[in-house]
């Protein structure tokens, strides 16, 4: 049978529907359950244990993606192979540790096998399921309850809805561990050294030129100087700075082309001339993110680094920061 534009808009409406009324109707649902589970896992985090998250089937590709949305908020957590645990994974478990087991029944047959298994190691358990009465909830110490009337799938089969539900809840979680640790920008950036996010969270002081590669002159210098200051250095821009040293403006490559357009001499007169005055600044302990929406707002193509005295530390050139859209 053909797909048919109605029909298949219809059910895809449909689906989606169903799997937000299982996201709202879980939103509703919580309660001190949630929070005494919330605390639970947060004292294991506090005390250097690490977190175990295990599931069969569709649960475990859930499992998966919320070890590595803990492991990117800095708590220690690892996916267990509920077949695998059996045959030797478990040298993983270290009492005090917590595991998380996902079962939608709570009647899956390798997760109830474990929950023996990792009580003599001295671990903590977690049911994860939407069957407050299974097998899984009355053995496990804590519960996150995800509700559930009707999977997505037209044949009540494909797990749908109650994965999206599992993976929600497990973010919530995730996001309610991280605001009470205090988590900031920085420290998220440090789990991501790489990608969009490492890149976006490096400090200014980490990607600034500096040194040799940062032209500085008096703002009374001639232009010629200036502009021999910027080729020494390789750059496309100088700062230009007052008798104390603090920044007062900026000579670009454009404001010198459009200096030659003065007319003879202009190369022996005073560079704050044609320099830009008050020219958009970031302090070193900024975030690279935070240069990237100074270059993307103002259209700039370079930005002086200051002091908290206003004196230039480094330069960043367009060049020198990830292109990335900030989204």
């Amino acid at each position: 049978m053909a797909v048919q534009s109605k029909s298949a808009l219809a059910r895809a409406r449909a689906c989606i529907r169903i799997e937000s009324e299982a996201l709202s109707d879980t939103a509703r649902s919580l309660g001190a359950e949630f929070v005494e589970t919330a605390k639970a896992v947060e004292a294991v985090v506090k005390d250097g244990h690490k977190l175990i998250f295990s599931g069969v089937g569709k649960s475990a590709h859930i499992a998966e993606k919320l070890t590595g949305t803990f492991n990117s908020t800095g708590v220690s957590s690892c996916f267990l192979d509920a077949t695998q645990a059996l045959h030797g994974d478990l040298g993983l478990c270290a009492e005090g540790d917590l595991a998380i087991l996902l079962s939608n029944s709570g009647q899956t047959e390798e997760i109830l096998r474990l929950i023996p298994v990792l009580k003599r190691f001295g671990v903590k358990l977690v049911a994860f399921t939407s069957h407050r009465e299974s097998d899984l909830a009355k053995n496990a110490d804590h519960h996150l309850i995800y509700r559930v009337r009707r999977e997505a799938c037209p044949l009540e089969l494909a797990p749908t809805a109650s994965t999206t539900a599992a993976l929600a809840l497990g973010d919530a979680l995730a996001m309610v561990l991280l605001e009470a640790r205090g988590l900031t920008r920085d420290d998220f950036g440090q789990y991501h050294p790489a990608g969009n996010i490492g890149a976006l969270l490096l400090k200014v002081r980490d990607i600034m030129r500096t040194g040799e590669r940062l032209p500085v002159a008096r703002e009374n210098v001639t232009t010629q100087d200036a502009i021999l200051a910027m080729t020494r250095a390789k750059s496309g821009s100088i700062a230009l700075v007052d008798r104390a040293g603090r920044l007062t403006g900026i000579l670009t490559d454009g404001d010198f082309r459009r200096s030659a357009l003065s007319g003879p001499g202009f190369l022996q007169k005073p560079v704050s001339a044609f320099m830009t005055g008050n020219p958009k600044v970031v302090a070193e302990d900024a975030l690279g993110v935070d240069a990237l929406r100074l270059f993307e707002t103002y259209k700039i193509d370079d930005l002086i680094v200051v002091d908290r005295r206003g004196r230039p530390v480094g330069l960043i050139d367009g060049q020198d920061l990830p292109k990335l859209k900030i989204v």
